[in-house]
């Protein structure tokens, strides 16, 4: 097996982690010293748990008397749920159905059944109360990329819905934020973790007292892997940073981190499977194993495209004349990054007025260099068929070659060597897009009291933000339908050459050349007002401006080599010398209105309301549809009731929700090239998260269940009205019991997690259903009195072949007479051991 060097970055990281890890056994002894704070029990855990996120006042509220939804996660909650990526740890959260099958990012998000065909424009992932960057999202980029759990996290906190759209950067969907420790419970450990992919990883993480006035926690992991997919080439290597470094004031305190991420991820597209057409069974089609196998390999793995600028001179034909380049990546690098974040959090006091402040900077790169699936598999003489009847029916083809063709023959690229023309063949694109991102937030609040029990915030919220992106999409090979698979050359009869290297005439080709800038301000004020004892209601209005300007380079469709005998490269794009600007400005305003009536400080109710917004991104801007006289903006609204209850034998936390979406922003790369919709659609559903601990007849045992009901359908949308909103399940949940003992020589927890996923339908044509799928996931976590702690956690045990997104660059393509479809399979079955130890 052969594997590549680690770039840059990744060889930068190493000695910073080493020097944590030295940081961490250095720290030992100091962090022995400190009491750590005595363990809660579940029950108290949640009665006293309080939330920060979403909140007005910096003390934050506790959960259960927060008049929103909210799911919140220990570290210790994080690692149960085994998550297989940052975005994969939403699989715990009631209303978010997450793919994460394509591998460490470049997950698809989808919130309450709001509509988009993928990436995670209704999610914002926040580090210590900040947005990683403003917008949500943009075309092969959502938040999990810049992002990696490690141990360095304290506790994650999901807002869905509620207040949201009035704070930070007015996210209308889910907000997840995720809350570094900060060196005011001390700890020092170091683990080593091995598994399925040939794993290797090392975490580590110091906390503790810098001096009298300062904490500092320092932490992070670096990672290597083939993966559970066999791509003969590390599927992950790479690692992260953190620093925090934290003082309390004599009215508050002071926060300053950096983050430092540098990771290679490879990024796993659909693949053929074998399915019915009533959408209830899948398996793996022949020869291509669905858990584990994947078209990468190394005879894929360096990607040459070609691409080119016009000089402005004109060939004696009187087409222009084009200056070749080519772009050369490396599939290893897939959908990575190499990112660095930093932030300063102040809280303190101004008179009668409490201030916070919290300011972020995210800058660095995050491309994507992987392999896009077309369409469905065929056989290699149907293939030459098509290229015989395509070249034939091209007059300036056919005067080029001196005659037309009547049939072809095959060779493999690599190795030479003749294909026979019952061989499986399928063309999928290889695509390279860089991605260099930088975004500055800062959001400011003043609060006190003005009357007893009413608190007023008003705030200010500013963000710069950019975005250079430079694509070549669209251009394709063709390969044997196999694990690793091999490419092939074709050459018809009349001399024609219909692929070079593999490299064949693309369903489209697009190419991007361009530069963006934004800048949002928002004012927004809120007040929550204690009315009793059991009531508390609150309102929260936001005004938010958005201006976006952008320079993006024209392009051109034209034969690259002024050579009509060479099909591959007659109609790729090139850039023709012109561009195009963008300048939008728009304004809007959003609000919200709750109220939370505590019967008890076990149970308590909400009722909330809200009215937000999205605006366009930079990618909406570019893809504006034809039609389209005035830039898009979308609306939301959604109406919520709750109920939240603990005690000492269960606790539940139930929301019922509507939703309902005007004018949503989508589009689409398919092999038609860029689809624009404008979908509307209403969703109505149920979330729960329940827990039962039967207390001393079943000691240690827990009972947890998570998960939600939802009908989200189209509304008023084209001939799509009435449709089911694409792969948005009607029902999913996750049950996990657990029980955990002490025994002479620490703590043994076991636990397991039983997932369903309900049917879902691939896109909003519901042609192509996706079947049901359950999961089986366990784990067992062995805490040493010594400090050595035992952790061993499977996932997919049963190794289902649960599908998350059907045939995405063909939409409405169903299942073949020959019952082969492409989708997109979860992992196989995977294992993870470590051992760590506390000192």
């Amino acid at each position: 097996m052969t594997h590549a060097q680690p770039r840059a970055g990744v060889r930068r990281l190493r000695p910073q982690l080493i020097a944590l890890a030295a940081a961490s056994l250095c720290g030992a002894a100091f962090a022995q010293e400190a009491a750590k704070p005595a363990d809660k029990s579940p029950e108290m855990k949640e009665l006293d748990a309080v939330v920060v996120t979403g909140t007005a006042r910096r003390e934050g509220v506790r959960k259960l008397e927060a008049g929103f939804s909210i799911t919140t996660a220990t570290e210790e909650q994080i690692k149960q749920a085994a998550p297989t990526s940052t975005a994969d740890i939403l699989k715990t959260v009631p209303g978010v159905f997450v793919e994460t099958s394509g591998g460490q990012a470049g997950a698809n998000i989808r919130v309450r059944g709001f509509p988009t065909p993928g990436d995670g424009p209704y999610s914002t992932f926040q580090l210590n109360g900040a947005p990683l960057y403003h917008l949500p999202t943009l075309s092969f980029f959502e938040h999990s990329q810049l992002f990696r759990l490690d141990d360095t996290i304290e506790r994650m906190e999901v807002l869905r819905g509620g207040p949201s759209p009035v704070f930070g950067s007015g996210q209308p969907g889910v907000t997840v934020n995720f809350i570094q420790k900060d060196g005011r419970n001390p700890e020092a450990s170091l683990r080593l973790t091995t598994g399925t992919g040939n794993l290797k990883r090392l975490d580590g993480v110091y906390a503790g007292r810098l001096s009298d006035q300062w904490n500092v926690m320092v932490g992070g992991f670096w990672r290597r892997s083939d993966g559970v997919r066999d791509t003969q080439f590390p599927a992950d290597d790479g690692g992260q940073a953190s620093v925090v470094l934290s003082r309390k004031l004599d009215a508050g305190s002071l926060q300053l981190y950096a983050r430092a991420l540098h990771d290679r991820n490879a990024f796993f597209t659909a693949i053929p499977v074998v399915g019915g057409a009533d959408g209830k069974s899948v398996s793996s089609y022949p020869g291509f194993n669905a858990s584990k196998d994947y078209f990468y390999g190394n005879e894929l793995r360096n990607i040459v495209l070609e691409t080119g600028r016009a000089t402005g001179r004109l060939l004696p034909n009187g087409k222009p004349e084009i200056q070749r380049t080519t772009v050369t990546k490396d599939l290893a690098d897939g959908r990575g990054a190499d990112v660095q974040t930093y932030g300063a959090n102040l809280d303190t006091k101004v008179g009668d007025w409490t201030l916070t402040n919290k300011l972020s900077h995210t800058t660095g790169d995050v491309p994507t260099y992987a392999l896009f699936s077309g369409a469905n598999p065929q056989t290699l003489s149907s293939y030459i068929t098509q290229q015989v009847t395509a070249a034939n029916g091209d007059a300036a083809v056919v005067a080029a070659a001196g005659k037309v063709a009547t049939t072809g023959t095959a060779t493999f690229a690599n190795g030479g060597g003749a294909v026979t023309g019952s061989t499986p063949v399928i063309v999928n694109g290889m695509w390279v897009v860089d991605k260099a991102l930088r975004s500055t937030s800062n959001e400011t609040r003043l609060s006190r009291e003005i009357a007893p029990g009413n608190n007023l915030t008003l705030g200010l919220y500013l963000a710069g933000y950019s975005s250079h992106d430079v694509w070549t999409l669209g251009q394709a090979q063709l390969m044997t339908v196999q694990s690793h698979a091999r490419l092939i050359d074709v050459q018809l009869d009349n001399g024609v050459r219909a692929s070079r290297n593999g490299y064949v005439t693309p369903p489209f080709s697009f190419n991007l050349d361009a530069s963006y800038s934004g800048n949002t301000h928002a004012f927004f004020v809120a007040d929550e007002w204690q009315l009793s004892k059991e009531l508390r209601v609150d309102l929260g209005a936001r005004r938010e401006t958005q201006r976006i300007t952008g320079t993006i380079a024209n392009v051109s469709n034209g034969d690259l080599d002024a050579d009509p005998t060479t099909l591959y490269n007659n109609n790729l794009a090139y850039f023709n010398g012109t561009n195009t600007l963008i300048d939008s400005k728009l304004s809007r305003t959003s609000f919200t209105g709750g109220a939370n009536y505590a019967f008890s400080r076990e149970f308590s109710a909400f009722v909330r309301m809200n009215k937000g917004h999205r605006l366009p991104d930079f990618d909406v801007l570019r893809g504006r549809g034809a039609n389209e006289s005035r830039d898009s903006v979308e609306d939301i609204t959604q109406f919520e009731i709750g109920l939240k209850t603990a005690t000492k034998l269960y606790s539940a936390f139930l929301t019922a929700y509507q939703n309902r979406l005007t004018n949503s922003q989508t589009q689409q790369f398919t092999n038609a090239g860029n689809v624009v919709l404008r979908p509307n659609s209403r969703a109505t559903g149920l979330e729960f998260e329940l827990a039962l601990r039967p207390g001393d007849w079943l000691k240690g045992f827990e009972l947890t269940a998570t998960g939600n009901f939802q009908d989200a359908k189209y509304r008023d949308f084209q001939q799509y009205t009435g449709n089911r909103v694409e792969r948005a399940p009607k029902f999913q949940a996750r049950l996990t019991p657990s029980w955990q003992t002490q025994t002479g020589y620490g703590q043994l927890r076991t636990f397991a997690t039983f997932s369903h996923v309900g049917e879902r339908f691939a896109d909003q044509t519901n042609t192509l259903k996706l079947p049901a799928y359950r999961t089986i996931d366990a784990g067992a976590v062995f805490a040493m009195d010594n400090g050595l702690e035992l952790r061993l956690t499977g996932t997919n045990l049963t190794n289902k072949i649960g599908l998350t997104e059907g045939n995405f660059r063909v939409p409405g393509q169903g299942v073949g007479q020959d019952g082969v479809f492409l989708a997109r399979p979860l992992f196989g079955r995977a294992y993870e051991l470590s051992v760590g130890f506390q000192f």
